[in-house]
């Protein structure tokens, strides 16, 4: 993936690296496999605001992603890689050797006129999605269930990948992005492969217009708010605000946020923190 330095013509440009999208064949989606998409402006059902913050931004519309992949054993070419607005990752457009086109989530380094495959007759090759029972210890991966059947779940936005570390009886047992070891049922499908446009985290916005295209309105800060506000605002002079903590009060730095006792616990063999869980 490249990525393009703009050279400082506006303010906004002056810090700008955006995407070269060397990687992107075509600007226009397959029609039969877009839907649209209501923006809210953080407004639920009543009209009223529920979330802060959000409103605005580019109309778009969603691509119908296939994190499923269960069109079995049949064959499908890549016909184009397309950027999808509603995630970090590209997509790449499938043809079927049937006719029908499919999008799924685009590896690293899988090409146009290439041939993926799902299925137990697929072989563990980039793009190409199967059970891990069937994939040799050390692949990349990324799409995995957590369930058989359901679509894939973890591991899905730009540059993200897992490796499988190991094979028990009924589990693959998975080293995350976060580094997180856990244990996922073996019968689960996976893409083969890294996830495509891995260098997003090193594009910079430039200005603050480049958020309010995404629908992302400005945040004040709970220092500049008064007490009635929130519980850091107040005080006399440029008041530090205390502990940073939510408008509620609940702690925002330090506190543990996964739910105690949770039933995927026993599956979860080291946190991303290095620290084993107790049994």
């Amino acid at each position: 993936m490249a990525l393009k330095k703009f050279k400082p013509i506006t303010a906004g440009t002056r810090w700008k690296i955006g995407n070269a999208y060397a990687e992107i064949t075509t600007n226009k989606p397959e029609k039969s496999l877009l839907e649209p998409i209501h923006s809210t402006g953080g407004r639920n059902a009543q009209g009223r605001r529920a979330m802060r913050y959000i409103g605005g931004g580019h109309k778009k519309h969603y691509r119908i992603v296939d994190f499923k992949r269960n069109k079995k054993d049949i064959e499908a070419k890549v016909v184009s890689i397309e950027y999808d607005p509603n995630r970090t990752a590209f997509i790449a457009l499938l043809e079927y050797t049937d006719g029908e086109k499919r999008y799924i989530i685009a590896p690293q380094g899988l090409q146009v006129g290439a041939s993926v495959m799902s299925g137990d007759a697929a072989a563990p090759e980039i793009g190409n999605a199967l059970m891990m029972k069937n994939m040799p210890l050390g692949t990349m991966i990324h799409n995995i269930e957590m369930q058989p059947g359901q679509g894939g779940k973890l591991v899905r936005s730009a540059g993200a990948s897992a490796q499988l570390a190991n094979k028990e009886e009924k589990y693959a047992v998975l080293k995350m992005p976060s580094g997180e070891l856990r244990k996922v049922l073996i019968n689960c499908y996976a893409t083969v492969g890294v996830v495509s446009n891995s260098d997003h985290n090193l594009e910079q916005k430039g200005k603050a217009g480049a958020n309010r295209w995404k629908g992302i309105r400005p945040r004040n800060r709970g220092v500049a708010m008064n007490p009635v506000d929130h519980p850091m605002g107040g005080g006399e002079g440029r008041a530090s605000g205390g502990h940073p903590r939510s408008r509620t009060g609940k702690y925002a730095k330090g506190e543990k946020t996964r739910t105690k006792g949770k039933g995927s616990d026993k599956l979860i063999i080291q946190r991303r923190d290095g620290k084993k869980l107790a049994k």
